[in-house]
């Protein structure tokens, strides 16, 4: 059998403090980096799934991961989500800017969504994954 997605990760569940203001923040994010909705709560871009789901607070203090790294298809998508970012008043960390101590084509935008989750979107075309 010939299975079409290869290793990788299958999705990434996000809990959220509110899930419609996140729903509302990711809706907008995602179709500027190629991610469509799947449905009310979970998105794609064609290899792997984020979803959503609203926890009680007593879950907010959990250690995971430190950020997420989206793939951008030119740095001129990277330079949109720092526009649309600010535009949205979100916390900008840092760029969108060169990063040459990771790769000589590394152009990054580091952030914080809704739920203060550290997020980067960058292009990167000459890292080898």
């Amino acid at each position: 059998m010939n299975y079409p997605y290869g290793p990788g990760i299958n999705h990434i569940e996000f809990w959220v403090k509110d899930l419609e203001e996140s729903l509302r923040f990711y809706s907008e994010l995602f179709p500027l980096i190629g991610w469509y909705a799947l449905n009310a709560t979970s998105f794609s871009c064609g290899r792997h799934e984020i979803y959503f789901k609203e926890m009680p607070v007593a879950f907010h203090d959990s250690l995971g991961v430190r950020h997420i790294c989206f793939h951008a298809e030119s740095r001129e998508v990277v330079d949109r989500v720092g526009v649309w970012l600010r535009e949205q008043g979100m916390d900008v960390i840092r760029g969108p800017q060169e990063m040459p101590q990771y790769d000589e084509t590394y152009y990054t935008v580091d952030f914080r969504d809704p739920n203060h989750f550290v997020l980067e979107v960058a292009y990167a075309p000459d890292i080898k994954l």
